[in-house]
């Protein structure tokens, strides 16, 4: 069986986007549309913007959703998914790829989730960190312990996780995490504290925006982040999409439950190869690769 996996923020890179724009009259069309319904050219930042300018949660949010949902249209008759899953923001991508909602209307989510996000982190103090080698109950176990807002935030895959919540919470809960053994815990370079309760303001905005767009029944089932598990139920996607924001992603238990219904090959869509990476760590015996035109 076949799992198209769509990543999220962090996947991008200078460049990015810029040969399915030129090799496909298809892409470029889809890629002039956003540059209007986002009122700026995107495509000059994707294209040949720096790393710093493709950092900013504006451009990369919409930026990734783009190189995803238009490489999974110009795929066409090859697009032949069993099951999707997005990571975090790729989950917008992979609804849109599986028709569950239309290019525009996913675009136009994406760059108010990305806004609403910023305006989140503009009002608290928030940042997020990496931390290896723990068990995923060690490190539930010390952010509850710790003063302040923390708590996992990604579970990437089996010891790999990300903590978020106030700065001087998570500096404290990465002291306690490397005194407890963890191979690392270090602070990330993110404006924000993303999927933890800081994140409720922004929340709260995009789920006016999500209520407001059409969900259809997507062709195939989607493991959506919130709980890792499948459905097709446009009513229960709108109500996961929104306690996302403030909900951790559970990517570990996500591809635990593809692989356990039966997914063989593993197909990534849109920049970067981090989502092969991590199956790569479950099973390096999986059938891996990217999604080419």
């Amino acid at each position: 069986m076949k799992a198209y996996v769509f990543p999220g923020q962090g996947a991008q890179f200078p460049g990015m986007g810029k040969e399915l724009y030129e090799a496909s009259p298809e892409a470029k069309s889809m890629f002039e549309q956003a540059n209007d319904i986002l009122g700026f050219r995107i495509t000059d930042i994707m294209f040949e913007g720096s790393e710093e300018e493709l950092k900013q949660t504006k451009v990369t949010q919409p930026a990734i959703f783009l190189h995803s949902a238009v490489l999974a249209t110009v795929l066409g008759d090859a697009f032949q998914p069993d099951m999707v899953a997005g990571h975090s923001l790729g989950e917008f991508s992979a609804l849109v790829a599986a028709g569950a909602m239309d290019f525009t209307s996913g675009l136009k989510l994406v760059a108010a989730r990305a806004n609403a996000m910023q305006e989140a982190t503009e009002l608290s103090k928030g940042t997020m960190a990496a931390v290896l080698a723990l068990d995923d109950a060690t490190v539930e176990k010390l952010c509850s312990e710790t003063e302040g807002i923390v708590v996992p935030a990604n579970y990437n895959c089996p010891g790999q996780l990300v903590i978020s919540g106030e700065y001087a919470a998570v500096e404290a809960a990465c002291a306690k995490m490397r005194e407890a053994g963890a191979r690392k815990a270090d602070l990330l370079a993110v404006g924000g504290a993303f999927h933890s309760p800081l994140m409720e303001p922004a929340r709260q905005k995009l789920a006016a925006a999500i209520e407001a767009t059409a969900i259809n029944t997507p062709r195939c089932p989607i493991y959506q982040n919130v709980d890792a598990m499948p459905t097709r139920d446009p009513l229960q996607i709108k109500t996961k999409l929104v306690a996302q924001l403030t909900a951790p992603v559970r990517w570990t238990q996500t591809m635990a439950a593809m692989l356990g219904d039966g997914a063989t090959e593993i197909i990534e869509v849109g920049p970067g190869r981090v989502l092969q990476g991590l199956f790569k760590r479950v099973d390096r015996s999986l059938n891996l690769s990217s999604a080419a035109v």
